[in-house]
């Protein structure tokens, strides 16, 4: 008789008061539970060497399009940092309508070439974005880290989607989330703060975080920011006890320990905390 057993994976960031990755903690520095109950570490990564799919999509909707040249510029070089042998990224855009420019490849030049082909557009479909970045990333094959990073001002006037079903397909991807916010003014007058209250309730159970951009030079240090999170993660694995039953969604906690992690309560974790066991296959 086979007995399939589950095996849950989160991959975490460790931040410091500054915001800087902290790339130096032991297995012992973790505890992990699930819905409550305290689970044993089976696998425990630094620098998680797992490849990596990457879903970049850029918001090309009128209100965003006045920096459109930076994001393209640095998107590209942030490819060029992030993207390692295994890799994979693909490209959409958003506005009306989500566009596929690329599909899954390591290739930088087919990648650049699909950036040079975004053009500005009216509307903005954010929860659309989310979707079905979303499920292109749970259509990807297991045991790969699953990225999602969206270029926006946080508009949304013209989705399909709703907020439920982003999320939903957002929690079920298994993707962690990243937000390159575009401010064109710091004050919330003027803001979609709607749009960005809901990527960032979204975040709050996939993992990931919300950067603010105030000016188009500040594009750069941003995408940097995320490369060097994402090369300085974790990869916590566990068997969970009690086996979940399939079509179920779960609470994960991660926490830090004290004293090995002398400066735990300095810090900030980012992971998914919340996952679905998937159906299974007849």
């Amino acid at each position: 008789m086979h007995v399939k057993v589950n095996f849950v994976t989160v991959v975490a960031s460790v931040l410091d008061a500054g915001g800087r990755p902290v790339a130096d903690l032991p297995r012992q520095a973790f505890r992990i539970s699930q819905d409550g109950r305290p689970q044993k570490i089976a696998v425990f990564e630094r620098e998680t060497n797992l490849p990596l799919d990457l879903v970049l999509m850029v918001d090309t909707s009128l209100s965003a399009y006045g920096e459109l040249k930076f994001e393209r510029e640095a998107a590209a070089s942030f490819l060029r940092q992030v993207l390692r042998p295994g890799d994979n990224a693909a490209i959409f855009t958003f506005a009306y309508n989500v566009d596929q420019l690329s599909p899954f490849t390591g290739n930088l030049r087919r990648l650049d070439s699909a950036l040079a082909r975004m053009r500005s557009g009216t509307g903005t479909s954010l929860y659309d974005a989310v979707f079905l970045g979303s499920r292109a990333l749970a259509a990807r094959p297991a045991g790969r880290r699953r990225v999602l990073l969206l270029v926006t001002d946080a508009g949304e006037t013209t989705s399909r989607a709703s907020y439920d079903a982003a999320r939903d397909a957002a929690v079920r991807s298994g993707a962690m989330l990243y937000v390159i916010l575009i401010r064109a003014v710091r004050s919330v007058n003027g803001r979609n703060t709607a749009g960005e209250h809901a990527l960032d309730t979204i975040i709050a159970s996939t993992g990931g975080t919300t950067l603010p951009v105030y000016s188009s030079g500040q594009f750069g240090p941003m995408f940097s920011r995320i490369d060097e999170e994402l090369r300085t993660e974790y990869l916590l694995g566990y068997y969970p006890d009690p086996e979940p039953a399939p079509g179920s969604y779960h609470q994960i906690r991660v926490r830090l320990a004290l004293p090995v992690a002398q400066d735990a309560a300095n810090y900030r974790l980012e992971y998914r905390k919340e996952y679905f066991v998937l159906e299974a296959k007849p």
